[in-house]
């Protein structure tokens, strides 16, 4: 078996509050590796976000070792956890965050132009994962003018368009329909196949979960890996 992608250790998060201190994550284990969609459950409140957000450098953990692709992360400074974020992980939100007045190739090209790519290379690049979504007659569409799932596949191609190691996502189809929030996930599951992206994506759609490669349950700060028939918490 190739090496995890993500490799987190004995991860630790609290938050301090007046009243107390609020420990969500207790010492979890856990290893994505590549072509892998990973799905994250457990009820509101239960360190889901939490857990992403210590993936992706967006938060510290309390305690804990996080590797990337190899390279131990954890007390990386400000500016190298921003370079690698922006060159190695993918995010995707229940709301897609596109911005009104591009269209739908030039929203996918924006990281790309962060990155330092050229235009040409940047809309190339766009128009080639839209495309692989389903979205290649949509490209000059701007979101106004898109679907809701149509919407959420430009952004799970934005997320994808510097050609990330990882993907995390949080609730990426909670804002759908049953019917579109199995459309999307099926492009992002084929997706993760075809590029060998790691995904970790929380979720509190039980059928979608029942679709992916692991399911993990988070319950009072501890990780649980559920059987493949059962993923209710």
């Amino acid at each position: 078996m190739s090496d995890p992608v993500l490799s987190i250790r004995g991860l630790e998060r609290s938050y301090v509050t007046p009243a107390r201190t609020l420990t969500v994550l207790k010492g979890v284990d856990l290893d994505v590796y590549p072509g892998e969609v990973v799905g994250l459950i457990g009820p509101s409140g239960s360190g889901k976000s939490s857990l992403l957000h210590a993936a992706g450098l967006l938060e510290r953990p309390t305690a804990g070792h996080l590797t990337i692709d190899g390279e131990e992360v954890t007390g990386l400074n400000e500016r190298a956890r921003t370079r690698l974020r922006l060159q190695r992980v993918g995010f995707v939100y229940q709301f897609h965050h596109l911005l009104p007045e591009f269209d739908a190739r030039d929203n996918v090209a924006l990281p790309m132009r962060i990155a330092g790519a050229s235009m040409e290379k940047a809309r190339a690049r766009a128009a080639e994962v839209l495309t692989q979504l389903g979205l290649g007659e949509r490209l000059t569409h701007q979101p106004a003018q898109l679907s809701g799932g149509e919407q959420q596949r430009v952004a799970i191609a934005r997320a994808l368009a510097n050609g990330p190691r990882l993907l995390l996502a949080d609730e990426p189809t909670g804002n759908l329909d049953p019917t579109t929030s199995q459309a999307v996930f099926d492009a992002l599951r084929q997706l993760a196949k075809t590029t060998g992206v790691a995904a970790l994506i929380a979720t509190h759609n039980m059928e979608l979960a029942g679709h992916m490669d692991r399911v993990f349950a988070l319950k009072d700060g501890h990780l649980e890996e559920r059987p493949a028939e059962s993923h209710a918490y």
